[in-house]
């Protein structure tokens, strides 16, 4: 009914950008919050930012994970239901599988629920 799709990784050197994007279409109301994690082989999936929707583009509250901020920006484009991240001055420490996360009321059930994608993988070399 919903589903997530996301593009944009890559094998980048250290210092290089890359952008990730993730769409999100189906049976959508309302999507609550929208954003990216990653998880590295033999680590724990962590949150790299998140945007908080809120009721207008003006509410809009962007968490960042400490070790990404002042590098990552993350957007959102609430006509097009998609959510872009921004990564620069990379470093080997980011390579890792990047998954999109949505909480998204879905049309029909009366309820939010967490949706993934199927992640796309980022590599940075030394």
């Amino acid at each position: 009914q919903v589903q997530l799709v996301e593009s944009g990784g890559g094998l980048v050197e250290a210092g290089g950008s890359l952008r990730l994007s993730c769409e999100a279409s189906g049976n959508i109301f309302r999507i609550n919050r929208m954003g990216w994690y990653r998880q590295a082989p033999g680590q724990e999936r962590e949150l790299v930012a998140m945007i908080d929707t809120g009721d207008s583009q003006r509410d809009e509250r962007p968490t960042y994970a400490d070790s990404v901020k002042g590098r990552f920006d993350i957007s959102r484009d609430r006509a097009k239901n998609t959510v872009d991240l921004q990564m620069n001055d990379l470093k080997p420490e980011d390579a890792a599988t990047y998954y999109c996360n949505a909480d998204i009321f879905v049309r029909g059930l009366g309820f939010s629920y967490d949706f993934w994608g199927q992640g796309t993988q980022v590599t940075v070399s030394a």
